[in-house]
């Protein structure tokens, strides 16, 4: 079985064996947002404040990446998915898409890396095996380690669509499940690269420069630094209920107050 859709029964039973295991008597609703793990920590924090006041709704995230939250909500599995890449055209056509801001993908190297910025030609030409080692970029006489997201994952899909176009990324590339996973990789290895969300960058990795422009609030929110994209909650068809009373308050000013707290451009 295709380990994508293995993803995606594993949260599915994830859902279930969490109403299994309501008390049937509870007298309050529940929300379940499902998908990206680079949305997922500020749509936690949303959850978790929206709670405070709301204390008859329950509001549970759970992870999976991109893709699941898209399937998730196709099916009507999770009241609402989560992505951080753009849908096609089919996906579109199936599912509601609300922008609750922006953010950029940061190029992320070890510490001890001396190398400061690169063109998006040059990262191009790195993550599809044409520059293998850090010397033919100006850099120290070490080999490249590539890190990367898996397939699905929201954070590849919109390096690849702005990064990569047509070319692949090189097929011994090491993948990682998450962005944290990422970092943790890279932090390692002198030589490794990889690519993370803003909001997810620490002091544990170091930040470059694309095309002279470095990742900032200031640079994404203008469009000059162009390593963006959306983050989206996905519903099937029209919000309703208690969902539309989750979403119309995260695009209130406390909710924007919270996407901004998270380094995230709200829309």
């Amino acid at each position: 079985m295709n380990s994508k859709y293995k993803k995606i029964i594993l949260v599915i039973l994830i859902i279930v064996g969490a109403y299994l295991l309501i008390n049937p008597g509870s007298n309050y609703e529940r929300i379940d947002i499902v998908g990206s793990t680079s949305v997922q920590p500020v749509a936690e924090k949303l959850a978790t404040e929206f709670m405070k006041n709301h204390p008859n709704i329950k509001v549970y995230v759970q992870g999976g990446g991109s893709g699941t939250g898209i399937r998730s909500a196709e099916q009507g599995i999770a009241s609402i998915g989560m992505s951080s890449k753009e849908l096609d055209e089919n996906e579109k056509k199936n599912l509601t898409e609300i922008e609750i801001g922006k953010e950029g993908i940061v190029i992320a190297v070890n510490n001890k890396n001396n190398i400061s910025e690169l063109t998006i030609n040059q990262i191009k030409d790195i993550f599809n095996g044409k520059v293998t080692n850090w010397k033919d970029i100006g850099g120290n006489d070490l080999e490249i380690h590539i890190i990367t997201r898996e397939e699905g994952s929201g954070t590849r899909s919109a390096f690849e669509s702005i990064v990569m176009g047509s070319t692949k990324i090189k097929s011994d590339a090491i993948v990682q499940s998450s962005t944290e996973a990422v970092k943790q990789s890279v932090s390692s290895d002198p030589g490794a690269i990889g690519f993370v969300s803003f909001a997810h960058m620490s002091e544990e990795v170091k930040a470059l420069s694309v095309d002279n422009i470095y990742p900032t609030e200031e640079t994404i929110s203008n469009g000059e630094y162009e390593l963006q994209r959306p983050f989206l909650f996905l519903i099937k068809g029209k919000s309703s209920g208690i969902v539309e009373e989750f979403l119309n308050w995260v695009k209130s000013p406390a909710g924007n107050k919270i996407i901004k707290e998270e380094k995230i451009i709200p829309s």
